[in-house]
């Protein structure tokens, strides 16, 4: 009888989703923080547009950066721990073979079993230096544009969220209306994040709406009363 063939969807995009969470939680929360702390102090609303354009330009930059060094420091490790893993291959082979062994030992292969792929390895010190670094280091071979594919998914995924809070300003005559309605505006968004969140990684949509929806809004708050006391 014909088969069906089987095939697996795996979620592989989970770099790019957790930098768009990084930028858009705090593109979300901070300038909203900054925005509802100055409408205490004053009433025109320019002001506040113009301050929170200035921390949304200033907040993604630092945030895309921080994004762009982490990225080039995760690439400068691997290749490091590569360096190291080519040379120990090469001047203590009997260590890292035995290192192999006591690896499958940990998924319930014996040392038996295990023989023939160890000597296919130590035949081949490419495969065997790549097998050391994934499976005993837990490492994988970075993306060159890893780097720079970071920096601007965050500062974009920041400057996108930054505009929700701030849209209300923009568009209302006075402060105290722009609030509420970038409070409300803020919760919606935090919402819909979270429940996009979750069906691009697998996990329950409602769920993870309503735990974005509690974590953004918590530091939401705080970061509000932290600005409203500063001001």
């Amino acid at each position: 009888m014909p088969q069906t063939p089987h095939i697996e969807k795996h979620f592989t995009a989970t770099a790019v989703v957790r930098d768009i969470v990084i930028g858009m939680s705090d593109g979300l929360t901070v300038p909203f923080a900054l925005a509802a702390g100055l409408s205490g102090a004053v009433q025109t609303t320019s002001i506040i547009v113009t301050a929170g354009v200035a921390e949304i330009a200033a907040g993604s930059i630092a945030m895309g950066l921080g994004g762009y060094l982490a990225a080039r420091s995760d690439a400068e490790h691997y290749y490091s721990e590569l360096a190291r893993e080519k040379l120990e291959v090469k001047e203590m082979p009997e260590v890292e073979a035995e290192e192999i062994r006591e690896l499958f030992v940990q998924y319930g292969v014996t040392e038996e079993q295990s023989r023939p792929v160890v000597e296919a390895l130590r035949r081949n010190p490419k495969a065997w230096v790549d097998f050391m670094m994934r499976f005993e280091l837990g490492l994988e071979t970075p993306d060159p544009r890893r780097a720079l594919v970071s920096a601007a998914t965050i500062a974009l995924a920041y400057v996108l969220g930054g505009f929700i809070p701030l849209g209300p300003y923009i568009i209302a005559s006075t402060a105290a209306q722009a609030l509420m309605a970038s409070v409300a505006i803020t919760l919606i968004a935090l919402g819909l994040f979270g429940y996009v969140k979750g069906r691009f990684t697998g996990t329950t949509p409602v769920r993870s709406a309503l735990q974005t929806v509690l974590i953004g809004g918590v530091a939401a708050g705080v970061a509000f009363f932290i600005a409203r006391a500063v001001s």
